[in-house]
């Protein structure tokens, strides 16, 4: 139940918190419901080249709307059929398995107002075949959309990516290196990718009768479906209202124990929470996957104060720590790449954390809308556990590991001197309404950019591979997108439920997993 306005500015320190927490839409009172099953030609940029794929979408919509209100198609499937080309790019990286996740653009138009929505789906690990193609199943849930004005709400497939977690056999324990498939729909594609027409409002046809007149697809003459034109000023407060589903569970566990115990009891202020993500390596032209790891967090006292523009912002600066098996460091994690374009190589590596890890989160309190900026600084060294160069596997020893922290610009160098990585998350949350970006207790996506040192300690028995990797691997410009996940309050924990969204386990480790985004 919300909390009147008086108590929200009486206790805003709290609020910034407690009002940020994940909540589920409002379902559609639909009368009855329309199947759409569309079978679509795509495009893909496999590591040979671009190839064909096929993609079926399956959902559930409903047959009309009304005006302002909310409804998610359901039974969501994505259904992806690689070529057997495409497989064999893939095993000739010595994966033995591919774990997909999927990013499905949609347009989603209404009249001339247009607006994006991104349908998301996980699978279980697939079995690589040693010849032929692959299917790949994903499912998960999906955005709300809301037709704000009469009229039909038109769905229109558009650009997809296939993230694909590589793992090799013999239940290696460590995680797989990645691949980003980027496909795009194919220009002979039927009705331009459509997937459903959804009437909305006193234009929306009676049940069994046929629909209102469709209003275009999503993009221009010549642009993607799911890429809509960007809506004119008089069309932008009619566009569609999209609100993104909240970062979370997948549908197993495969996460690293995240709790507190005997020997590290929580308090009041601490919590819980699941971080992934991808480090973009630029000398690679590749991109890392960052494993799920654990991070446990200690709130600080929050501070009211008045800012420059005179509104009130409530400022709270946590600490956090990366925790994994009684460590500060993430899970192993496995990471392939072609070394100077051609060379396949496989590294095993570790992040440890150096130092403390300081989250500075600021919300200006704008009632009844909350703004929030974060800045993550943490110091953390990269080690290499393992190596392979084309097959060979190279004794890298047990000190294989950058020189000194990774290095991002730091803004503020005079209050927050050493190297160390800086990630940037802002978020908007209003009354009523889903949060959307980063905020410190929801979670969402934060990113920067690193510099990667020189290796050091990297050979043994007098061989010295410190230039090999520092020349494949160091260097700046490298782009991060960490995604955290809800947090988990262990002194108040919310538990799933059929009208609740769950934020911890019953043991108390965070309840929701998130799933990397590039």
């Amino acid at each position: 139940m919300s909390r009147p306005p008086r108590v929200r500015a009486r206790s805003a320190a709290i609020g910034a918190f407690v009002v940020l927490a994940a909540m589920i839409p409002a379902a559609a009172s639909a009368t009855g419901t329309q199947e759409a099953d569309a079978e679509l030609p795509y495009v893909c940029a496999f590591p040979s080249g671009e190839l064909p794929a096929t993609v079926r979408i399956a959902a559930t919509f409903p047959d009309r709307a009304e005006a302002g209100e909310a409804f998610s198609p359901a039974d969501v499937t994505t259904t992806v059929d690689l070529p057997a080309e495409a497989v064999a790019d893939l095993t000739a990286l010595e994966a033995a398995t591919a774990r997909a996740a999927t990013r499905l653009t949609v347009g989603v138009t209404q009249d001339e107002a247009a607006a994006e929505a991104v349908w998301r789906g996980t699978a279980e690990p697939a079995a690589l075949p040693e010849s032929g193609p692959l299917t790949l199943t994903l499912t998960g849930a999906v955005p709300s959309v809301t037709g704000r004005g009469d009229g039909d709400l038109v769905f229109s497939a558009g650009d997809l990516a296939v993230d694909l977690a590589l793992g090799t056999a013999g239940g290696d324990t460590a995680d797989p290196g990645a691949l980003t498939v980027d496909c795009s729909l194919a220009d002979d594609a039927a009705d331009g990718g459509r997937l459903a027409v959804v009437p909305v409002g006193r234009r929306a046809a009676e049940p069994g009768g046929p629909p209102s007149s469709p209003g275009p697809s999503g993009g221009s003459p010549g642009s993607s479906p799911g890429s809509p034109r960007e809506p004119e000023d008089g069309q932008r407060d009619r566009a569609p209202d999209i609100a993104e589903v909240p970062r979370g569970a997948r549908a197993d566990r495969d996460a690293p124990q995240c709790s507190y115990d005997e020997d590290n009891p929580f308090t009041s202020r601490s919590l819980n929470a699941y971080i992934t993500g991808y480090t973009n390596i630029r000398k690679l032209d590749g991109a890392s996957l960052f494993p799920v790891s654990c991070v446990l967090l200690e709130q600080g006292d929050p501070i009211g104060e008045v800012d420059e523009n005179g509104n009130f912002r409530v400022v709270v600066d946590a600490t956090g720590r990366l925790h994994h098996q009684g460590r500060m460091r993430t899970p192993p994690f496995r990471a392939t790449f072609l070394t100077f374009g051609f060379v396949p190589t496989t590294a095993t590596m570790v992040l440890e954390q150096t130092g403390p890890m300081n989250i500075h989160f600021s919300t200006v309190v704008l009632y009844p809308r909350f703004e929030a900026d974060t800045v993550v600084r943490l110091p953390l060294v990269l080690r290499v556990t393992d190596l392979d160069v084309n097959g060979t596997p190279l004794d890298v020893g047990s000190a294989c590991r950058t020189e000194r922290p990774l290095l991002s610009t730091e803004p503020d160098p005079a209050n927050h001197p050493g190297d160390h990585l800086v990630l940037h998350g802002k978020g908007e949350y209003t009354d009523g309404e889903p949060a959307t970006g980063y905020l410190l207790t929801s979670g969402g996506p934060l990113t920067g950019e690193v510099s990667i040192p020189a290796f050091t300690g990297c050979g043994t028995d007098g061989e010295d591979l410190d230039r090999l990797l520092t020349a494949s691997v160091s260097g700046p410009g490298n782009h991060v997108r960490q995604v955290q996940g809800q947090t988990c309050l262990p002194s108040g924990p919310v538990f799933e439920t059929p009208e609740t969204r769950g934020q911890c386990t019953e043991d108390l480790q965070p309840y929701q997993v998130p799933v990397p985004e590039r």
